[in-house]
């Protein structure tokens, strides 16, 4: 059958090539959910879908650990997407993890098996950039998003806010609250009565006085709801009469008279109830109807744009080198008052050392390179706050601030190259011994070293190279001679390098050394 669309017109299937097309996993904390999308003049068109319910966050404990057998459902899920995935390009899939993997102590182990199963790195995103990305996917199904709107996504572990217009949040929020999570705690294995009823939707109501002001201060001119849950309701409502059309008030408060009058989900057979919606759907309706209640709504639109679409977009973005990571950077610059002039140079020649010892890096999209150089632009953040230790202060911002584009993996990767770029080492030494951050670290240091005295002097004539486990830095003539604080600086730098067991060798042109 011919596709609707562009094509519609052409003689027979369109020929779709593999560089078209790109890919977002969700790891959510019920669902695991794939999702493949063509680009055709900048959109997207949903190609082809899976989904499967891992439940990962039934298996988190209450200490916060995540048990094995919600693990291996999540590396199977995986080991499936992989099939699907073959011969896709690393920079064409997007792999994100959100509330559950956030929390878990022990994500990081999980995420080895995971990613090892998928075949694609795989980040855990903050609560408020996984926000950002389900607004970028409804805002790209509504018929007029020009309008203000309240978009509420209902996800298994937690449930986002926001209040956007015209493809721009304007308020952004993650509240940890979930249908798995209230489905566990108050409707023990599906039982419904009023008391468990009445307690998880107070328990949302308390979670959402925190943010119920400011969003009814901003306003919005519609509400819609996104995601497992928001789908669920509006067609269970739909399909049995409930409502004249997506979520509303009334259908809410009949669907919990049906569903207390059964006294257990399973024993409710409902037009438009699935099997795999049926023992998160107690917790979803609790928490919408919480929302209902606090934020005074009426009625909620449903929109099939979710976090796997976002992320599409925001790939889309990337794909065509429009990184809002780029602008999120030059926000920062801004915000926190940066010397522009000496951070550009610090950048300019990290980079031409990255270059040196890693040719590929040379191009300005090599990941590397890219981070590198947000990392010098934000190396000096922290003098914002005090100038002593002020690396410290870079690196903690870094890895707390709110950065739209950037995973928490992302935020972790750059507040350890900035702490790293002057003093110890020492602080850095458990970084894998063969990561390509040692050469991000060393670039830094240098650079920062060398435009200590912040005159402009542009970069300076020396090479770097990779010397055994450690590197070489070799300076043109007489150079070195003139500049005794510079040589001073490099002096220490080699106590440094020799700390974490690597050498920094630093050689005058007459062929002298001084291994660290």
């Amino acid at each position: 059958m011919l596709e609707s669309g562009p094509f519609a017109a052409s003689q027979g299937p369109p020929v779709v090539m593999m560089k078209e097309l790109i890919a977002a996993i969700d790891l959510g904390s019920n669902s695991f959910r794939l999702q493949v999308g063509r680009i055709v003049n900048d959109q997207i068109y949903p190609l082809d879908g899976l989904k499967e319910p891992v439940r990962l966050a039934a298996g988190l404990s209450p200490e916060k650990w995540l048990d094995l057998a919600a693990q291996q459902r999540g590396v199977a899920a995986l080991q499936r997407f992989h099939e699907r995935l073959g011969g896709f390009p690393l920079d064409s899939v997007r792999a994100v993890a959100t509330n559950t993997l956030r929390v878990a102590k022990n994500a990081p182990e999980f995420l080895i098996r995971a990613e090892a199963a998928l075949g694609f790195p795989i980040e855990v995103i903050a609560g408020r950039e996984e926000a950002r990305l389900i607004y970028v996917g409804v805002a790209h199904t509504l018929p007029n998003p020009h309008r203000q709107q309240l978009v509420v996504d209902i996800g298994g572990g937690s449930t986002e806010f926001i209040i956007g217009k015209s493809f721009q949040p304007l308020l952004l929020e993650s509240l940890y609250m979930g249908c798995v999570g209230y489905s566990l705690n108050y409707f023990p294995d599906g039982r419904v009565d009023k008391k468990g009823m009445k307690d998880a939707e107070l328990a949302a109501r308390r979670e959402l006085q925190a943010i119920a002001h400011a969003y009814r201060e901003a306003g919005w001119e519609e509400a819609v709801g996104s995601s497992g849950s928001a789908k669920a309701l509006a067609e269970i409502l739909e399909q049995n009469g409930l409502s004249d059309g997506g979520i509303t008030r009334n259908g809410l408060e009949k669907l919990k008279t049906i569903l207390l009058r059964a006294g257990n989900i399973n024993a409710v057979d409902l037009p438009g109830l699935k099997g795999d919606r049926i023992p998160v759907l107690l917790g979803g309706l609790a928490i919408m109807s919480a929302v209902f209640k606090e934020f005074g709504l009426e009625r909620m639109v449903f929109s099939e744009g979710a976090l796997r679409l976002g992320v599409l977009y925001d790939l889309l973005g990337r794909y065509h080198h429009h990184d809002l990571r780029d602008a999120t950077v030059a926000g920062f610059v801004q915000r926190y008052g940066i010397d522009v002039r000496q951070a550009e140079q610090v950048a300019d020649t990290a980079c031409a050392f990255l270059a040196q010892l890693e040719p590929a890096a040379a191009a300005p999209e090599h990941p590397d390179r890219r981070f590198l150089r947000w990392a010098a632009m934000l190396h000096e953040v922290g003098i914002s706050i005090a100038h002593s230790s002020y690396h410290k202060h870079s690196a903690y911002i870094l890895a707390n601030a709110d950065m739209p584009g950037f995973s928490r993996m992302d935020q972790g990767r750059l507040s350890r190259i900035v702490l790293a770029h002057r003093g110890k080492l020492e602080r850095v030494a458990a970084i894998d011994p063969g990561s390509s951050d040692w050469l991000l670290i060393a670039c830094l240091r240098l650079a920062a070293v060398l435009h200590r005295a912040r005159d402009a002097r542009g970069v300076p004539p020396i090479t770097l190279a990779r010397e055994g486990r450690g590197f070489s830095v070799n300076t043109a003539p007489g150079w070195l001679q003139k500049l005794p604080l510079t040589a001073a600086a490099l002096d220490e730098e080699q106590r440094q390098w020799l700390s974490v067991g690597r050498g920094l060798f630093v050689r005058s042109p007459s062929g002298r050394s001084q291994p660290a």
